[in-house]
Parts: C-alpha cells; sequence; structure tokens
C-alpha cells in the first residue's frame, strides 16, 4: 500500500491540509478547482459576499447534481428491465 501524502488544498480563502492515500490526489484537486469556480460563479452572478452562503449554494448544487444522476440510473435501469421482459416474453412465445 502507497504511503499517505500530506497536501494542502484551498476553498474560499481557507487552507485545508489533508493526509490522503495518493490515488485520492487527483480527484481531490479537481473537485477543489471545481468548488472554486462555482465559488466564483456566484459571487459574481448573484453578488454574494458571505463564504458561508456561497459554500452552501455550492453543496446544494453538487448534492442536486448526485441525486439527479441516481435519479436518472433508475429511470434508465427500469427502462432496460421493461425492454428485456418484452424481449423475453417474445422469445418464450416463439420457443412455445
Amino acid at each position: 500500500m502507497a504511503e499517505p501524502l500530506k497536501i494542502k488544498l484551498s476553498i474560499a480563502d481557507r487552507v485545508y491540509p489533508l493526509t490522503i492515500n495518493p490515488s485520492q490526489e487527483e480527484g481531490l484537486r479537481l473537485a477543489t478547482k471545481k468548488i472554486e469556480e462555482m465559488i466564483r460563479k456566484f459571487e459574481h452572478s448573484y453578488a454574494v459576499r458571505d463564504k458561508q452562503d456561497v459554500l452552501a449554494m455550492c453543496a446544494l448544487q453538487f448534492a442536486a447534481q448526485v441525486e439527479q444522476k441516481q435519479i436518472d440510473k433508475s429511470s434508465d435501469t427500469q427502462e432496460t428491465e421493461a425492454k428485456l421482459k418484452v424481449l423475453d416474453r417474445l422469445l418464450q412465445e416463439q420457443l412455445s
């Protein structure tokens, strides 16, 4: 197993020191970059000055994206199951 890696991430003008598995570094840095971009967008678009409000909106947007992906995945799964049932019925009809 790889040695833990110590990194520092800056989010909303605060530095967060973390000890992580090296395989997590790229994902954490990309997530930090996305958060910072979203913070800038909210601050520019809505003239929000309170970092806590901006971070809450970022958290809400990320959580909504995750939830929407789960909803979409569930819907896709249900469609696939329905199609498979139709195919199964047609095959059963042909085999009997």
